[in-house]
C-alpha cells in the first residue's frame, strides 16, 4: 500500500475515531435513515471508482495531445510545484465549488453535500456521484501527474484531505484556540489562510440570516484565501445553529445520488 493512502485512511480513522468518542459518529443529531445511504455510496463511488479513473483518463488524454511532454515538469522547483497544484487543483475547486451554488442543475449534484443536517467526517466526499466527475479541478491534477508532479501530489492531497476533514468535522478544533487570547494573530492568520470549523461550518448553515450562515461564500476547500482573494469570505468565529438546505423540499436518496438520471416527482 502506497504512503500516501496509508496516511489518507490514518486521518480518516483518526477524525472517525474522535467523532465516535466524543460526538457519536453513527448517531447525529437531526440524522434521517437516507443518510448513511447516501454518504456510503457517494465515498465509495468516489475512492474506488471515480478519483482513479478520472486520474487515469487526464494522464492518457495528456499524452494523446502532448506525448513528449511527459514529466517534463518534474526539474522545476518545488515551491512552483506545489504552486501549480494550488492553482489548477484548489482554486479550480473552489470555482467549481462556486459555481455549483449559482448555476441550479449544477447545484443538484452538490446539493446531497448540504443536505446533511449536521457536520460530520461522514459528508466530506457527500455528492452526487457525477459531482466529481465534471470537476475540473481532478482532471487538471491527473495532468499535472503526467507532467512529472506526481510525488508532490502524493503529499498534496494528504495536506489537503487533512484540512478538509478538520474543516468538516463536528469536533471543532478551532474553538478552543480562539479562546486563548495570546493565539489571536495566529488564528487571524490561519482563518484567513485554510479552511477551519467555523469559516466552513458558516457555508453549511441553514438559515442565512443568522448572522453566521454564508452558504453564498466560504467556499474553499484546502485554502479559504480564495474566499478572501474573490470577495466571498465571511469570518464570524462562531458556528451556525442549524445545518442543512433552506428552502427547498427533500429528495429521496436516490435523487441526490443519481439526479438527473432519477428524479423525485
Amino acid at each position: 500500500m502506497r504512503p500516501e493512502t496509508i496516511a489518507i485512511a490514518a486521518i480518516f480513522i483518526a477524525f472517525a475515531l474522535a467523532e465516535f468518542l466524543r460526538t457519536n459518529l453513527f448517531h447525529k443529531a437531526r440524522q434521517r435513515r437516507k443518510d448513511g445511504v447516501v454518504e456510503l455510496v457517494s465515498t465509495a463511488t468516489l475512492v474506488l471508482l471515480t478519483q482513479p479513473l478520472v486520474l487515469l483518463a487526464a494522464g492518457l488524454l495528456a499524452s494523446f495531445i502532448a506525448p513528449g511532454a511527459r514529466d517534463s515538469l518534474s526539474g522545476i522547483p518545488l515551491l512552483a510545484q506545489v504552486t501549480l497544484f494550488l492553482v489548477f487543483d484548489d482554486m479550480m475547486q473552489y470555482w467549481w465549488h462556486r459555481m455549483t451554488h449559482m448555476v441550479k442543475w449544477l447545484y443538484e449534484l452538490h446539493r446531497p453535500h448540504h443536505d446533511a443536517e449536521y457536520m460530520s467526517i461522514r459528508i466530506v466526499y457527500r455528492n452526487n456521484i457525477f459531482y466529481y466527475l465534471l470537476m475540473p479541478a481532478i482532471w487538471f491534477s491527473g495532468v499535472l501527474i503526467y507532467l512529472g508532479l506526481g510525488q508532490v501530489y502524493a503529499v498534496y492531497i494528504v495536506v489537503k484531505l487533512l484540512v478538509i476533514c478538520g474543516a468538516h468535522s463536528d469536533v471543532r478544533w478551532d474553538k478552543p484556540l480562539y479562546e486563548i487570547k495570546w493565539l489571536a494573530p495566529v488564528m487571524w492568520l490561519i482563518e484567513r489562510t485554510i479552511s477551519t470549523p467555523s469559516t466552513h461550518w458558516a457555508h453549511h448553515g441553514k438559515h442565512k440570516d443568522d448572522g453566521v450562515t454564508n452558504y453564498k461564500g466560504n467556499f474553499g476547500n484546502l485554502m479559504f484565501f480564495w474566499d478572501v482573494l474573490f470577495g466571498t469570505a465571511k469570518i464570524t468565529r462562531r458556528y451556525p445553529e442549524r445545518i442543512g438546505v433552506e428552502n427547498l423540499p427533500p429528495v429521496s436518496a436516490q435523487h441526490q445520488l443519481l439526479w438527473p438520471l432519477v428524479r423525485d416527482r
